[in-house]
C-alpha cells in the first residue's frame, strides 16, 4: 500500500467501504451532485436489530490499497456503484460492458454493485433489475437514497454470512493463513502442521472476525476477538498483525468511549450507547464464554436484561489512557516493517485525533513528529501538498498554532515548486492567507493601531513579502499594493534604511500601473481585504483647529441676547469622569468659524524615513456641513523632527463640523486618516460650529497714520493710530470711507462719539457730523463704497489757574470712538484708564463725560464682526483682507507754555 488516507480516523475501522465512480462520459457537476445524495446515505438501521451500519464513501480508491482488505477489513471495498450517461438503447451494451469491468477490478472483494443509468428510456429501462436503476434525467431520480438503503442491507446480508462463517470454530479444518501482500513469498515453504503456524493463523484470523465483528456493530464481540487475537499473536511475535489486532482494539474501545466520533464532524455519528449492548445476542459461536458477560443476561433480540453486559464491556473496553498506550505499542509494532509505513503513518494520525479530544497536546505532538519522519516512497508534489496540509490540520487541532502555520507554508511552497508544470499560485496564494492566524498575523490594520505587536516581526514581513509574491505571480497588481502597503504601515518599526527603500520603491512601480484606494479589496473565496491608510506616513502628534484672525473673528451681539440672560449651565456633580478619546474629540470648541471663510486645522507631523518623504494631495476629512478642503503638499526632510502642517478648508454651509482625520497620497496610495486611529494623538477638541457668513467692512481716512501708539492694543482689537494737529478754534473735516469687501449687504450705519475729559471747565464740543448723505447709499451692496464727513472743531475754554499747564499735561481730554454698529447699539462699560495715578493726582481727576462715535455692520444671526473696545487713539486697521469692523477714538492732549499768548496744540 502506497498511497495513505490522511483522513483516517478511528471510528473508520467500523464502516464499509463504497466506491461511487462515473463510466463513460458523465459531467462533473452532474456526477458530484448524485455523488452527495449518495454519500448522505451514511448510516443505515439493520432492519429487525438494533446495530447500525456505517458507510464510507469514496470516489476515488487506488487499486493496490485494496489488497489490504485482509489485514483490516475497513480498507477492503465492499461495494461499487457506478454512474453513466446512456441516451440510446444501442449504447446500452457497450455501457453494461464497463460496468462489469470495472467489478473487475475490485472484484475479489465486493460483497454487491450498482448501476445508475440516466437519460435511457424505454423497453430496456422498463425491465426490472436488481442491479441496475435507470432515470430520466439527473432531475428526475427521487428514489436514489432508498435504493442506497436497499444496496446497503445487501451488503450488511453478506457481511454477516462471512462473519457467522468465519467466526464459527470448524473442528478438523484447517483455518488459512491471512498475509498482507509484501508477506506472501517469506511464507513459502514453511511447515503448515506446526504449532507456531496454527496459533499464528488463530491469531491473525481471530483479528480478522474481530474487524467483522465491528463492521457488523457488534461492539462486544469485537473487543473479545481482539483481546483473543493479542494474546496468541503476542504468543508467536506476529508484530504486524499483533499491532493490527491491539489497533482493532483501541478502535473499538474510541467508538465506545466517544460516540461521537473523533474526526472533527462533532456530531456527525449516532450516539451508541444504547446499541453497543445489543449484538451480542446475535452472536452464534461456542467460544462466548471467553466473554467476561452472561450470554443468559441477553434476550432473544440482544438487548440486555441487566447490567452485567457494561461489566463486560468494561473489562474488555480499553480506558482513555490505555487506549494511547496501545496506539504507541502498535505504531512501534508498525514501525519494524519498512512496507508498513502507511500503516503506521495513518496510525499516528488516528492516535492524535484522540488525544486532540482528550486535550493532550504534547502527547498528540509526540505522534505527530513521528509522523513527519516517517519514510514513505517517493511522493508526488500533489501528495505532498495533502500531508503538509493535513500535518498543519492536526497540529491546529491540539493547538500548536504556529507549528499548523508552518507545515502549512511549506504546502503552500509544494504548490508552486519548480517541478511543477503549471505552478497553482492561486492555492499557493489561499495557503498563505490560511498560515496568517497562526503567526499572529491579521491582514486588517486596525489589529496593529494598539500599539503592543505580537509575533515574530521577521517571519512576519517574509510570510507578506511571499503574498506579495504570489500576488504577482497571479497577475494581481492590486493585491500587491494592498499587502505591500500594509508591509510598510505595520512593520515599519522593524525595517532597516535599506529596506524601507527596497519596499517604498516596489511600491511605487505598482502603484504606477494600480493606484492604491480606500476601497475593500474582495476574494474569490469571499475574504475582504480592508484599506491599509497610511497613519504612519507622515506620524502626526497633535490636531489642533485654529481661531480665525483677529480681524474676523464673530462676537455675541448682547443687545440680540440680552444683557441678564445667563447661558450657563447648573453645576452638576458626578463622580464618574469620562475618559473615552472620542468624547475628548467630539468637545465643541469655545470659538466660532464663518461659512465661506478660510479655516485652517495645524498638524505637528514628522517623517519617519531615512529619506525625503514628499506628500501629495492632503487635505482634511470632516462630518456635519459641507466642506471645500483646499488641498497642500509638503516634502518632509529625512527623518525630520515635529514639523507643523497647516491645512486650510472653506465651510460652505452653517450648522456643526467635526474634523476627523485628513487624506494624503503617499508613494501612490491615496489614505484617509480618522483621528480614533491615531494613537497618542493630542487635541483640544474638533467639533466647532459654523454660523453664516457675516459681513465686511474695510474703512480708511484722510488722516495720516500716527507715529506712535499712544495706548496699546489687547489680543482682541484692530487699531491703528492717525493725528492731527489744530490750534483752538481752528475745524477740519476728516473724511471716513466705507468700502464693502465682503458678500453680505451692509444695511444699516450708527454713528457715536464719545468725548473724556478730565476738568468739566475745559468741556468743548470737537465733532460732528450729518449721516443723511451716507444713509441715503444703504444698503451698501458688496463692492460698493459710502463715505461720510465728521467735522473737527477746537472750542476751548482756557482759565488761568494755578498748575493748569501741569493738569492739562498731565490729564488731557480724550475722545474716543467705537465700532460702526447696526441700530442693535452696542453698550460698553467706560474706558478705565492704564495710566497709573498716585495719590496726589487722584484727587485731581475728574469725571468722565463719554460722546461716543461708533458705527458696526451685523447680519441677523446676532454675531458682529471685530472687538469693542474704548480705545485712546483712532484705531484702523489696514490689513490685506477683509475687515469685518474698525474702531474710532480720538484723543486730545493740551499744555501750555509760558509766553504771553496761549498756544493751542491738538493732537489726534
Amino acid at each position: 500500500m502506497s498511497v495513505p488516507d490522511y483522513m483516517q480516523c478511528a471510528e473508520d475501522h467500523q464502516t464499509l467501504l463504497v466506491v461511487v465512480q462515473p463510466i463513460g462520459i458523465v459531467p462533473e457537476e452532474s456526477f458530484f451532485r448524485i455523488y452527495k445524495r449518495i454519500a448522505a446515505v451514511s448510516q443505515v438501521n439493520v432492519r429487525d436489530s438494533q446495530r447500525v451500519l456505517y458507510i464510507r464513501y469514496r470516489h476515488h480508491y487506488p487499486p493496490e490499497n485494496n489488497e489490504w482488505g485482509d489485514f483490516q477489513t475497513h480498507r477492503k471495498v465492499v461495494g461499487l456503484i457506478t454512474i453513466t450517461d446512456c441516451s440510446s438503447a444501442k449504447d446500452w451494451p457497450q455501457t453494461f460492458e464497463k460496468f462489469h469491468l470495472q467489478k473487475e477490478m475490485y472484484g475479489s472483494t465486493l460483497y454487491d454493485s450498482r448501476l445508475f443509468v440516466f437519460g435511457l428510456q424505454g423497453e430496456i429501462a422498463e425491465q426490472p433489475r436488481t442491479d441496475v436503476a435507470f432515470y430520466p434525467s439527473y432531475d428526475e431520480c427521487e428514489t436514489v437514497e432508498k435504493r442506497i438503503e436497499d444496496f446497503i442491507e445487501s451488503l450488511f446480508i453478506v457481511l454477516e454470512s462471512k462473519r457467522l462463517d468465519r467466526a464459527t470454530d470448524k473442528s478438523g479444518d484447517k483455518i488459512p493463513l491471512l498475509c498482507v501482500p509484501f508477506e506472501k513469498k517469506d511464507f513459502v515453504g514453511l511447515d503448515t502442521d506446526s504449532r507456531h503456524y496454527k496459533k499464528r493463523c488463530q491469531g491473525r484470523m481471530r483479528k480478522h472476525v474481530g474487524d467483522l465483528c465491528l463492521q457488523a456493530g457488534m461492539l462486544q464481540d469485537s473487543l473479545v476477538h481482539y483481546h483473543m487475537a493479542v494474546e496468541l499473536l503476542r504468543s508467536v511475535n506476529d508484530f504486524l498483525w499483533l499491532g493490527a489486532a491491539l489497533e482493532g482494539l483501541c478502535s473499538a474501545s474510541v467508538i465506545y468511549h466517544y460516540p461521537g466520533g473523533t474526526g472533527g464532524k462533532v456530531g456527525s455519528r449516532r450516539a451508541q450507547g444504547g446499541s453497543l449492548s445489543a449484538e451480542a445476542g446475535n452472536r452464534h459461536r461456542p467460544g462466548a464464554q471467553e466473554v467476561l458477560i452472561d450470554p443468559g443476561a441477553l434476550t432473544s433480540n440482544g438487548i440486555n436484561a441487566d447490567t452485567s453486559a457494561e461489566i463486560g464491556r468494561a473489562k474488555n473496553c480499553l480506558s482513555p489512557e490505555d487506549i494511547i498506550d496501545k496506539y504507541k505499542e502498535a505504531i512501534s509494532y508498525y514501525g519494524k516493517y519498512k512496507n508498513a509505513g502507511v500503516i503506521e503513518l495513518e496510525a499516528c494520525v488516528k492516535a492524535v485525533r484522540v488525544l486532540a479530544i482528550q486535550k493532550r497536546s504534547m502527547e498528540a505532538s509526540e505522534f505527530l513528529q513521528n509522523a513527519v519522519y516517517i519514510n514513505l516512497r517517493q511522493l508526488s508534489e500533489e501528495e505532498k501538498i495533502q500531508r503538509y496540509s493535513i500535518l498543519s490540520e492536526l497540529y491546529e487541532r491540539i493547538g500548536f498554532h504556529r507549528k499548523s502555520a508552518f507545515f502549512k507554508r511549506i504546502a503552500a511552497m509544494q504548490c508552486a515548486a519548480p517541478s511543477i508544470p503549471e505552478p497553482g499560485w492561486r492555492a499557493c496564494y489561499k495557503l498563505l492567507l490560511e498560515t496568517l492566524p497562526g503567526y499572529s498575523l491579521s491582514l486588517d490594520p486596525k489589529d496593529f493601531s494598539k500599539g503592543t505587536h505580537r509575533g515574530w516581526a521577521a517571519v512576519q514581513m517574509r510570510l507578506l513579502h511571499e503574498l506579495v509574491y504570489a500576488s504577482r505571480r497571479m497577475g494581481n497588481p492590486a493585491l500587491c499594493v494592498r499587502h505591500l502597503s500594509f508591509l510598510l504601515q505595520t512593520m515599519l518599526d522593524f525595517l532597516s534604511d535599506q529596506e524601507k527603500k527596497d519596499v517604498t520603491q516596489s511600491l511605487e512601480s505598482y502603484t504606477a500601473k494600480c493606484p492604491g484606494t480606500m476601497e475593500f479589496i474582495t476574494l474569490p473565496d469571499g475574504l475582504k481585504l480592508p484599506p491599509v491608510p497610511f497613519t504612519k506616513l507622515p506620524i502626526v502628534r497633535s490636531v489642533k483647529l485654529l481661531n480665525l484672525p483677529t480681524s474676523l473673528r464673530p462676537h455675541k451681539m448682547k443687545s440680540l441676547l440680552g444683557q441678564n440672560v445667563s447661558t450657563k449651565s447648573p453645576f452638576i456633580y458626578s463622580p464618574i469622569i469620562a475618559h473615552s478619546r472620542g468624547e475628548e474629540r467630539n468637545k465643541k470648541i469655545d470659538f466660532q468659524w464663518v461659512q465661506g471663510d478660510v479655516c485652517e486645522v495645524q498638524l505637528m507631523v514628522y517623517n519617519p524615513m531615512p529619506f525625503e518623504l514628499r506628500v501629495e494631495n492632503m487635505g482634511l476629512l470632516t462630518t456635519g456641513v459641507e466642506f471645500e478642503s483646499l488641498p497642500a503638499a509638503l516634502s518632509l526632510p529625512a527623518e525630520s523632527g515635529l514639523y507643523p502642517v497647516t491645512l486650510v478648508g472653506v465651510p460652505q454651509t452653517t450648522g456643526q463640523i467635526t474634523v476627523n482625520g485628513y487624506h494624503t497620497s503617499v508613494f501612490g496610495v491615496f489614505s484617509d486618516c480618522l483621528l480614533d486611529n491615531l494613537p497618542g494623538v493630542k487635541t483640544n477638541g474638533c467639533t466647532v460650529e459654523v454660523i453664516p457668513a457675516l459681513p465686511r467692512l474695510q474703512i480708511s481716512t484722510s488722516l495720516p497714520r500716527s507715529a506712535h501708539t499712544l495706548q496699546p492694543s489687547s489680543g482682541d482689537e484692530i487699531s491703528t493710530n492717525v493725528s492731527v494737529q489744530l490750534y483752538n478754534g481752528e475745524t477740519q473735516q476728516l473724511i471716513i470711507k466705507l468700502e464693502n469687501i465682503g458678500t453680505e449687504p451692509l444695511e444699516k450705519l450708527e454713528v457715536t462719539a464719545k468725548t473724556v475729559n478730565t476738568k468739566e471747565k475745559l468741556y468743548g464740543d470737537f465733532l460732528s457730523w450729518k449721516l443723511e448723505d451716507t444713509l441715503s447709499q444703504f444698503p451698501l451692496k458688496p463692492g460698493k463704497i459710502a463715505t461720510f464727513t465728521v467735522n473737527i472743531k477746537v472750542k476751548l475754554d482756557f482759565s488761568c489757574q494755578e498748575n493748569l499747564l501741569q493738569d492739562l499735561s498731565d490729564d488731557g481730554i480724550s475722545v474716543s470712538g467705537l465700532p460702526l454698529s447696526s441700530p442693535f447699539r452696542q453698550v460698553v462699560k467706560p474706558r478705565v484708564e492704564t495710566k497709573p495715578m498716585n495719590p496726589q493726582e487722584s484727587s485731581k481727576v475728574g469725571d468722565f463725560s463719554h460722546v461716543k462715535v461708533s458705527g458696526c455692520y451685523q447680519n441677523k444671526v446676532g454675531y458682529q464682526c471685530g472687538t469693542l473696545k474704548e480705545l485712546s487713539v483712532l484705531h484702523l486697521v489696514l490689513l490685506p483682507y477683509a475687515i469685518y469692523c474698525v474702531e474710532r477714538c480720538f484723543c486730545m492732549n493740551y499744555w501750555f507754555s509760558y509766553i504771553k499768548m496761549y498756544r493751542r496744540i491738538c493732537t489726534f
